[in-house]
């Protein structure tokens, strides 16, 4: 378990208990304070929950992963190889600009 997720659940927990401070208190600010930390809480929560889930699928070795994926789809590994290969030979290759000629004319 991600300290994200610890760290937002008692967000969400505390934006809970302030919004219904507010309610009771008939407090808009406050109601609103704790809605705002509410929703941060459930942001964060979720943060962890997919850092939980790249964590798990990834493993210890990312180079394993790559590899997983390289074998589960081999013909669009291929092709984002071969797109990235074109796209850094466009910008290494590139020639330089022939320079401008200037035409001076004498009397």
């Amino acid at each position: 378990m991600d300290k994200d997720r610890i760290a937002g659940a008692a967000k969400d927990w505390a934006g809970k208990a302030e919004g219904a401070a507010g309610d009771v208190m008939g407090d808009a600010d406050t109601q609103a304070a704790g809605r705002i930390r509410e929703a941060a809480g459930k942001v964060q929560n979720l943060y962890g929950q997919a850092k939980d889930a790249a964590r798990d699928y990834v493993g210890d070795d990312p180079g394993e992963a790559v590899a997983r994926l390289v074998n589960q789809n081999p013909i669009g590994s291929l092709l984002a190889a071969g797109a990235i290969g074109f796209g850094l030979a466009l910008l290494i290759g590139r020639p330089a600009p022939p320079p401008r000629r200037r035409w001076r004319y004498f009397d």
